[in-house]
């Protein structure tokens, strides 16, 4: 197993190129089992997640090619299985987007129940509805999902979803691009890998209007086709850059953005007294002044993203006053306080909100990352932080953000990953 060990306190300077976006790149590699032909994706992030993906693809049955570490060829004419093994579905949360492009595309799909990051209960309950909705059978048995469309195609129909839902919306769309008529989803969710995802599908011949806001209509056709297409840059890792810098001071300029997808985090950031100086396809970040407290509350886009909670927490924990970070879209993402707890951090949970009274200084401290974006913030903590900080369990990290250490060194940080020692087996007394 690998840790992260990091001597903080110095400021960041520099450039650094924002990766394709995670959340884009993990729904548009399944969608490709809905494509007739070769598709050439690129801008794909080399993160393990990524990785997982392309392994289940190639069990099922798909070609493969990497023609960079960033591009890749699929070919699923030749996919000899609907069953995804079980053993790589647990490995990550979005392998439940298979099922929808399994049925949509076979008419039948075997999935398990994903794994990924413990975010508390986070239930497929709305992704199943959708596949009912389009006349699937759903079995649930023995920690699998067994989909089966009849005649082995679905059919349009219209998908309230009761509750916004990033992962319910995508799934239903890769359900619904292959059907017979017209799919109209109500109440979407309307984040920027939505819109990716239904780009990458149109310019393979499916035709979806809509995406991006809260009512998108799907006519379903009989194929599609093969295409080139690259995923759109990472907003939660430009986001995560953002608060680094916010963090520890310095001046960072970060390109291949869409500064668009940034406005919810830039706004909130320039309220605690960031420079943010926003171009075509670039920010520059600065901050040379004291961090101001404000209040934060995560919602579906445009709202501020739940998956940049954990790190505007950790900067909050360095601003002037007490500041209130409510989560208003997973129950259960605060984990990761106790950790930033040890390093000085002065944050109490209630339920839903953290009260953040921000203090002089953290100090570094032995901690431990128990999801991606925690981890992501612990990082962050320990960049600002006075002294050394160890950080184990880093697979989360590594789930979501591409090169990290070498971007982060880039910008004058001490930070590397080293091989952390197996525990010795307790000695034979007696």
């Amino acid at each position: 197993m690998q840790k992260y060990v990091i001597h903080g306190g110095h400021p960041l300077f520099g450039e650094i190129e924002i990766s394709g976006a995670k959340n884009a790149a993990v729904a548009i590699i399944p969608a490709a089992l809905l494509v007739d032909g070769c598709c050439r994706i690129e801008n794909i992030p080399q993160i393990s997640d990524v990785t997982v993906v392309m392994e289940i693809l190639q069990e099922l049955g798909a070609d493969v090619r990497t023609i960079n570490k960033n591009t890749f060829e699929i070919d699923c004419r030749h996919i000899r299985s609907c069953r995804v093994p079980d053993e790589l579905a647990r490995r990550m949360r979005a392998s439940y987007y298979l099922i929808g492009a399994l049925l949509g595309r076979f008419g039948e799909a075997q999935v398990s129940m994903p794994g990924g990051c413990d975010l508390g209960v986070r239930p497929i309950d709305l992704h199943l509805k959708s596949f009912k909705a389009l006349g699937a059978d759903i079995d649930l048995q023995g920690g699998f999902v067994y989909a089966q469309a009849p005649q082995k195609r679905l059919t349009g129909a219209t998908i309230y979803m009761d509750q916004v839902s990033v992962g319910a919306t995508i799934n239903a769309i890769l359900a619904s691009v292959l059907a017979n008529g017209l799919t109209v989803i109500e109440n979407a969710a309307k984040e920027p890998h939505i819109v990716d995802v239904a780009n990458f599908l149109n310019s393979m011949g499916a035709n979806i209007m809509g995406a991006g806001t809260d009512v998108i209509k799907i006519h379903g056709v009989e194929s599609l086709h093969g295409g080139t297409y690259s995923i759109i840059p990472d907003q939660i890792e430009a986001g995560t850059y953002m608060a680094a810098v916010a963090a520890t001071g310095g001046s960072v300029l970060i390109r291949n953005i869409i500064p668009k997808h940034m406005d919810c985090i830039t706004a909130k950031l320039v309220e605690m007294g960031v420079e943010v100086e926003e171009n075509e396809d670039t920010l520059l970040v600065r901050r040379t002044g004291k961090l101001q407290k404000t209040n934060i509350k995560t919602l579906p886009y445009p709202g501020f993203p739940t998956d940049m909670q954990p790190q505007i927490t950790t900067v909050l924990s360095l601003a002037e006053g007490t500041s209130l970070v409510t989560e208003g879209v997973w129950g259960s993402r605060y984990r990761y306080v106790d950790e930033l707890k040890r390093m000085g951090a002065n944050i109490q949970v209630d339920d839903k909100t953290a009260v953040v009274e921000g203090v002089d200084h953290l100090t570094g401290a032995p901690i431990q990352a128990y999801d991606l974006r925690a981890g992501a913030a612990l990082v962050i903590a320990a960049l600002a932080a006075h002294g050394q900080s160890e950080i184990t369990q880093v697979q989360y990290i590594e789930r979501g953000y591409e090169d990290i250490i070498s971007k982060l060194r880039a910008l004058g940080a001490d930070i590397r990953s080293v091989e952390e020692p197996e525990e010795a087996p307790a000695a034979n007394v007696g």
